[in-house]
């Protein structure tokens, strides 16, 4: 199972770096060619989304690796768990259904990791 959580963790990893990082970085107007959301919010919440969600890929995998308070993990899954909540909330708000499989994916391995690193394989 251990192996299990670490492919979930490093996909998970992968996929906030890639969307985080376009959400913190990328100039607006062509983010929100993209998605079209963006242009509907205000800049500093696209950012604050893009750090939580680059925050959350940096918390699934480094503090396990290093040893150095493995449980902050588990606060990025539960945080990544949240966070995907109220993203699927959001776009259902806005009549965005078709988004929302992305997101109940990333909920579910979120949801994974959460319940593999307390309950399965729990982190020191």
């Amino acid at each position: 199972m251990n192996v299990v959580l670490w492919i979930a963790q490093v996909l998970l990893a992968a996929a906030y770096v890639l969307a985080g990082g376009g959400k913190a970085f990328r100039p607006l107007p062509a983010l929100s060619k993209q998605m079209t959301w963006v242009s509907s919010v205000p800049p500093a919440f696209v950012r604050f989304v893009g750090a939580a969600e680059l925050l959350g890929a940096i918390g699934l995998v480094l503090p396990i690796v290093t040893g150095v308070a493995p449980w902050l993990t588990v606060a990025a899954a539960a945080g990544l768990v949240l966070l995907q909540v109220c993203a699927i909330t959001f776009h259902l708000s806005r009549n965005e259904a078709r988004v929302v499989p992305t997101n109940v994916v990333l909920l579910l391995l979120a949801a994974l990791v959460l319940i593999g690193r307390v309950a399965i394989v729990p982190v020191a």
